[in-house]
């Protein structure tokens, strides 16, 4: 593989400039009536996506699975579930893309299988024997599990094992068991596996979990952060430097000899050590940036959490920035399968308006690293409606509406922490029309399109003179046109304006051009001055004009402009 560059170097490797898509199958176009989307749903949209200048599409899982996790616990690493249609369809898939010049990146889960993988039945048929090793398998303490973990989606890490003495650990819901990739038999599996996939034609992986792999072996417990004793397993995992002999060898014997491209999930890692994990020596090609969507964290549950706050959101963005530097090149984020809906989440409630929205997405856009963009997001899709507990499908969700109402809060107080925080809410259906079920499906979709459909969708934002798909292909473009890709893509990063309390602003250079891109935004109601000299010219602006005078460009709400700055980039306002 290429190595990574950092500003002004010679060279790049393939995936640098380009623009990344996620597609969360499910929901994203059913092809055969039967409510849940699927491979042949995705093959009829590739043109669309191309169009919006598309050129990465990370799939979520597409295996066979229980569907426990939404597809996150794999029963079958080789296969497609049935519901998303067969391997026929994803051999297409692969087939189309490369066509277009469009690479495939899939989603690899191998922290945990499926409790109906055959090595988990195999393993409960004799816990003893070769396949017992593949898992974590320990005796109780004291009448209960080994140690006080607290699962991500609630209760014990530690569940018995069917008609054994023994407990199985597991970070996620019980039907996950964890791995064990201290088993070097675990790791030659997953490698072949990872391998197979990338010789059909898979241009890399999004690595779920990946931080999960390293246990602390001693299993000893962790500070108790909850009323009933437990302690998050997130803060035992992380703990464990040793993780390098996993993902290097992932790294030797299935990344490099294919050039793939890779993404690790990885929370909580010191910043000392990002270049280990997607420097130009580390694991992985990049890291996603999710110290942003983490910022207001203050407690173990989200009843505990901060409200919004701006300047923690982009100083958390800046730090992110700042420790990466010209040597890591981060995947930045506004939505993902875990995460809420940006417009509903990042600006404040009643401000999700064009200026808001198209401000967010060039904010992200333009950040050193190479872009994500969630299905949807391309036109503003909003958080879902869910009215009671029981319209949430999330394990996680449930969890924390339970931890809510036993801390003593209302129902109503655990509902409206739920509505705004919940992964459910990016996964709804795909808005495509304002005709039946938004266009999803003609039959009943798996779970209820947002009632906004009607007003909010493709075909609705085509026609719109404020299209926020339009937008995000102008942006798109211009992060990827030759003339700015040594500012845009390659260029280093400099806050601007940090001491102004209401503007989120930085700077774009490009070392060997010189050329410099101020990204600046007003991220507050009225009008804000700024002052500023030097001369320049717009590339973007998503409002109709830009007032300049006495040495001030002065910003409307939400207002971003992007401008090339220094002389010779002066043009008459």
């Amino acid at each position: 593989m290429p190595e990574e560059r950092g500003a002004g170097q010679a060279s790049s490797p393939w995936w640098q400039n380009k623009i990344a898509y996620q597609i969360y199958p499910k929901s994203f176009l059913d092809s055969n009536g039967d409510g849940i989307g699927d491979l042949p749903g995705i093959l009829s949209k590739l043109d669309y996506l191309k169009d919006l200048g598309v050129d990465i599409l990370w799939l979520s899982p597409v295996y066979p699975s229980p569907m426990v996790d939404q597809g996150y616990d794999i029963s079958d690493y080789y296969g497609v579930d049935p519901c998303f249609g067969s391997m026929e369809d994803m051999d297409a898939l692969i087939r189309e893309l490369k066509r277009r010049g469009m690479r495939l990146v899939m989603d690899l889960v191998v922290s945990h299988c499926s409790d109906q993988h055959p090595w988990f039945q195999e393993a409960i048929r004799d816990p003893a024997g070769k396949y017992g090793q593949y898992f974590y398998l320990k005796p109780g303490r004291n009448g209960g599990p080994p140690n006080n973990w607290r699962a991500e989606f609630g209760g014990s890490c530690w569940d018995r094992l069917p008609g054994s003495d023994l407990y199985y650990f597991h970070t996620f819901a019980k039907e996950q068991p964890d791995l064990n990739w201290e088993n070097p038999e675990i790791r030659r599996n997953i490698c072949g596996m990872v391998n197979w996939w990338l010789d059909k034609g898979v241009s890399g992986f999004r690595l779920d979990a990946i931080i999960n792999l390293k246990k602390d072996l001693t299993f000893r417990d962790g500070p108790a952060d909850s009323p009933d004793g437990t302690c998050a397993v997130a803060k035992m995992l992380p703990q464990t430097p040793e993780i390098g002999a996993f993902l290097n060898q992932l790294k030797r014997e299935c990344f490099l000899p294919h050039d793939a491209f890779t993404v690790g999930e990885v929370f909580s890692i010191a910043p000392g050590r990002m270049t280990e994990f997607g420097g130009p020596e580390g694991y992985f090609s990049t890291l996603f940036d999710f110290g942003h969507c983490v910022a207001d964290r203050s407690g173990a549950y989200w009843y505990q959490y901060k409200p919004f706050d701006f300047q923690t959101w982009r100083d958390a963005i800046f730090q992110s920035q700042e420790n990466a530097g010209n040597f890591v090149f981060l995947s930045n984020i506004l939505e993902n399968h875990d995460q809420p809906r940006s417009p509903s989440f990042f600006l404040p409630e009643g401000d999700d308006s064009y200026e808001g929205i198209t401000a967010l997405a060039a904010l992200s856009v333009l950040l050193r690293g190479i872009p994500f963009l969630y299905q949807g997001q391309e036109i503003g899709m909003r958080n879902g409606s869910f009215r009671t507990a029981e319209d949430f499908e999330d394990l996680s969700t449930r969890d924390q509406y339970r931890a809510a109402l036993s801390a003593g809060r209302t129902e109503a107080e655990a509902m409206a922490v739920c509505r705004r925080r919940s992964r459910d809410n990016a996964r709804t259906p795909m808005q495509w029309t304002g005709g039946k079920h938004a266009g999803f499906t003609s039959g009943t979709p798996w779970f209820p399109v947002n009632p906004n459909y009607r007003k909010l969708n493709v075909e609705a934002d085509a026609v719109s003179k404020r299209s926020v798909r339009g937008w995000y292909k102008r942006l798109l473009a211009l992060r990827k046109d030759p003339k700015w890709e040594d500012v845009l893509v390659r260029g280093g990063f400099r806050p601007a304006f940090r001491e102004e309390p209401e503007i989120f602003a930085y700077w774009r250079t490009g070392e060997s051009s010189g050329r410099r891109v101020l990204v600046l935004c007003h991220y507050g109601r009225g009008t804000a001055s700024v002052p500023f000299a030097e001369p320049f010219r717009v590339l973007l602006n998503n409002c109709d004009h830009l007032e300049c005078r006495e040495g001030c460009l002065r910003l409307r709400t939400y207002q971003i402009v992007v401008l090339a700055c220094g002389a010779g980039e002066e043009e008459a306002l």
